[in-house]
């Protein structure tokens, strides 16, 4: 074989190396993208199960105008959230509120027995699992790809064609925490 076949055969493999890794990383930037929009269709979901539960709650428990307006505050900070970070933060305020809307309803047995309160409360636990599953998705997803652009010689090429880093969608600590309520 002659040297200017090897180096023709040697160049074209790179070329077809360095193609087929760029190519795998627009494939797994795109499917964070996907995956988020998973996120963002169950979290608008939920927002617009809200309404229909703080309306229903209202009028058993009038005097808790707190809950209701922190309820609503987060549920602003989630519809106006534009990335992971913000999105997590904003949901990690929801889950609070919600959480702390329950504890108030579970002081009001005829509430509790409402048709209509059981159905969104079942509906907003249904999107819940749908939210989890979701998070566990993309995390995934981003996993994939932080290690695509980390590892040699990926590394290398991630850089040059500008692949980042992903941020994950994660809870915060105070988050993890259990609500108190006093009544």
């Amino acid at each position: 074989m002659s040297p200017t076949l090897i180096l023709f055969v040697a160049a074209g493999a790179i070329l077809l190396f360095i193609l087929f890794l760029y190519n795998s990383l627009v494939t797994a930037r795109n499917r964070i993208k996907e995956a988020w929009s998973g996120i963002d269709v169950q979290l608008k979901r939920r927002s617009s199960l809200i309404p229909n539960l703080i309306e229903t709650v209202k009028g058993y428990a009038k005097h808790e105008k707190s809950v209701f307006e922190n309820v609503t505050k987060a549920r602003s900070a989630m519809l106006s959230a534009k990335n992971p970070k913000t999105a997590a933060a904003a949901d990690n305020m929801l889950t609070g509120a919600l959480k702390t809307l329950f504890a108030v309803a579970e002081a009001y047995p005829n509430l509790r027995a409402s048709e209509n309160f059981k159905e969104l409360q079942e509906e907003l636990s249904d999107t819940e699992t749908k939210i989890a599953a979701s998070r566990q998705f993309y995390n995934a997803n981003v996993l994939d790809y932080n290690n695509k652009i980390k590892v040699f010689p990926n590394i290398i090429f991630a850089r040059l064609f500008n692949f980042g880093e992903e941020e994950f969608f994660q809870a915060e600590e105070e988050s993890k925490k259990d609500v108190k309520v006093n009544f």
